[in-house]
């Protein structure tokens, strides 16, 4: 095999590895829009905190690293509910773009908060992952990938399989579905729409926590890695605001075109590509891949 198309499919390897983290947290706000249709700007922040969480409940309070990963991840729930019970559910009835700027503000707030209490500096998340290297092989040749991006697919990949059988045949799920749908009907039928909302807010914190920690295992942390919402707000307006597999789809998509851009262009150029891809997309179907044509644009 030539080393060029060897690099082709370990760049590519290494896209969908990322490209399936940012699909998880467009999930986290694919779940949020779908049942309160609330853009949710820092949803990157949120993969922030999680990450600081975890560090902070392993690293500096020594906890086991499963406690700790559970823990952050209740925390970030935590904080989810809190804000939709106190500061969002308070701006029901408000514009669309008061209530995005809101969430642009929780965002600097958040980092502030964060650099407030472990500073601006980069960290190391604790190694919680194993550490031996995926090949695959490619006739004489093989791919190689690194431990910590293949276990990060894996986990995905399961996170997602819950996601389904959630949405598919648990009540809260179902529950879900319905608010998205309409929500007088959900009132009609006795669901409970303000409690589906902060159960949203918490699933979506939850997730986006999740992918944080992920990304913070492979990359590290620091107060500026919600930047990453860029990334994300390609992602899900790709795959269609109120799609759950358009946010999938779009994550991988996303996280395939970025390493491609970083092989063949140079990294620099990779946000470039994306929302080069994002306007072609936007020409092409307004309403994203997979949304629905009701959406509210900005």
């Amino acid at each position: 095999m030539s080393p060029a198309l060897l690099d082709f499919v370990e760049f590519s390897l290494a896209g969908l590895c990322v490209g399936a983290l940012y699909a998880l947290t467009g999930i986290g706000f694919v779940v949020v829009y779908k049942a309160t249709r609330i853009i949710n700007f820092a949803i990157g922040e949120f993969m922030m905190i999680g990450a600081y969480f975890f560090f902070g409940l392993a690293a500096q309070a020594s906890l086991p690293n499963w406690a700790a990963i559970i823990l952050a991840l209740i925390a970030a729930g935590t904080v989810g509910g809190f804000l939709e019970r106190f500061i969002f559910r308070r701006l029901i009835g408000e514009s669309a773009i008061s209530v995005f700027m809101v969430t642009i503000g929780l965002a600097s707030i958040m980092v502030g908060l964060v650099e407030i209490a472990w500073t601006a500096d980069p960290r190391s998340l604790p190694t919680f992952l194993p550490d031996r290297p995926f090949f695959v092989p490619l006739g004489s040749a093989e791919a190689f990938l690194a431990s910590k991006n293949g276990w990060s697919f894996i986990i995905v990949a399961a996170i997602m399989a819950a996601f389904i059988t959630v949405f598919r045949f648990w009540r809260g799920g179902i529950a879900l579905r319905a608010t998205a749908a309409d929500q007088q009907a959900a009132y009609s039928v006795g669901i409970n729409v303000p409690g589906v909302f902060s159960f949203a807010w918490i699933l979506g914190a939850i997730t986006a926590a999740a992918a944080g920690i992920l990304v913070g295992s492979i990359s590290g942390i620091s107060s500026a890695m919600g930047a990453i919402g860029l990334s994300l707000i390609v992602v899900v307006i790709v795959g269609g605001l109120d799609s759950l597999a358009g946010a999938l789809v779009g994550g991988l998509m996303i996280g395939w075109l970025e390493s491609m851009a970083s092989l063949y262009i140079g990294g620099e150029y990779k946000q470039v590509a994306t929302f080069v891809i994002l306007l072609l997309v936007l020409v092409v179907k307004p309403y994203g891949l997979f949304g629905t044509h009701d959406i509210e644009r900005l």
